[in-house]
């Protein structure tokens, strides 16, 4: 991918907001072409309180598919509550970086033109292949605040121990990506969460999207982005107590309890919420839950490697036979977990791994026999 991200936004300051009084406030606006290069568009919503006189938090969002409204649509009441803009690229998508790199050329200056814009509180949000995008733009040395991830991670696909920006990240339970959503939210150190909803490989529902941005705001007055609001980081902290309370198992009330501690220290005492986590990690039932969530992941990390690996026999002639009858049973017996008739952890691992397999299989592999296992075994579709 293109490194010329790490100035590009540089453009967005350049201008005092002269061409947003014909843009209507509180609606989505499908097409706005950018003055620099009318071939790129983007979908918008500016929310009704917004003033040039104020400056605006700004949210840039890219859909695989270069469906700018429905990014747009996704984040529309949750910018209008907190004030920010939201643009959605209508010409980013999956495909060559070129097609990408012209909106992340036109779209930020074409912004900052038509609004005023708070240079420390410009946000990416994406799916998929447009969340890989969003994240090759903040990893430029943009002064990004912060990135809302869904269903995939960085343009390599690589967890990083830290950077410089704040990720919520977001996956399905069913989701081909879930697994390297959950080992980048291991690896990251720097502040990041990871919200798991019931679905696919998809953007995640308008609660965890609203969840998302409120997350923002509550790094934003950490770092000192934004002035200390007292009765929003109240509301939030009550909202995430009322999550940690509806935990269904202990593995979830740690890992709720240990990301309100993270995401609140500095800005109340969580003194309490600390030692509960603490307390409930001595107890040998918790560690042995915290454990069996770690070593699924481990698992799962684990079949797909053994299925990518059998994958590579089959260019192999001496080892194709063998290969192939192994991947077929391999996919045999997922397609029978994935199709099991109750839903359980071990029938969505299955789902996904199969998912995950299916993904790509013509770019990683031209075995014509393999493919057709693939299309009758494969979740393609379901």
């Amino acid at each position: 991918m293109g490194r010329f991200v790490a100035v590009v936004l540089a453009v967005l300051w350049g201008g005092v907001a002269a061409r947003a009084q014909d843009i209507p406030l509180g609606t989505i606006v499908d097409n706005i072409p950018c003055l620099s290069d009318p071939a790129q568009t983007y979908a918008l919503y500016v929310p009704s309180s917004y003033s040039p006189d104020r400056p605006s938090s700004l949210l840039m969002a890219f859909h695989p598919g270069a469906r700018g409204r429905a990014m747009v649509e996704k984040y529309a009441a949750a910018a209008e509550k907190y004030g920010y803009i939201v643009a959605g690229s209508n010409t980013s998508r999956n495909g060559p970086w070129s097609v990408s790199a012209g909106a992340i050329r036109a779209m930020p200056g074409d912004l900052g033109r038509r609004f005023s814009i708070d240079a420390k509180r410009v946000y990416l949000a994406g799916l998929s292949g447009g969340a890989r995008v969003a994240m090759e733009l903040a990893l430029g040395k943009n002064d990004i605040a912060g990135v809302i991830a869904s269903s995939a991670g960085f343009p390599d696909s690589q967890p990083r121990a830290s950077v410089p920006f704040a990720i919520f990240s977001t996956a399905g339970t069913e989701d081909f990506n879930y697994l390297e959503m959950r080992l980048l939210d291991r690896k990251l150190t720097s502040p990041h969460y990871l919200a798991v909803f019931e679905g696919g490989h998809m953007l995640p529902p308008d609660a965890v999207a609203l969840e998302a941005i409120e997350w923002m705001e509550l790094q934003a007055m950490k770092s000192g982005r934004r002035v200390r609001d007292e009765a929003l980081v109240d509301g939030l902290l009550a909202k995430r107590r009322a999550q940690v309370a509806g935990a269904m198992n202990p593995a979830d009330t740690v890992r709720l309890l240990d990301a309100l501690v993270s995401d609140f220290s500095g800005l109340r005492d969580v003194s309490a919420e600390a030692g509960r986590a603490k307390d409930l990690m001595k107890q040998s039932d918790v560690k042995k839950a915290v454990a069996r969530d770690r070593a699924a992941d481990d698992t799962e990390e684990r079949m797909l490697r053994d299925v990518f690996d059998l994958e590579a026999g089959l260019r192999d002639g001496d080892r194709r036979t063998e290969a192939l009858f192994r991947l077929r049973d391999e996919l045999s017996k997922l397609a029978g977990t994935a199709n099991a008739p109750n839903d359980t952890p071990a029938r969505r691992q299955a789902r996904r791994v199969l998912r995950s397999i299916t993904a790509g299989a013509a770019e990683r592999v031209q075995d014509r026999e393999y493919l057709t296992l693939l299309e009758q075994y494969g979740m393609r579709g379901r």
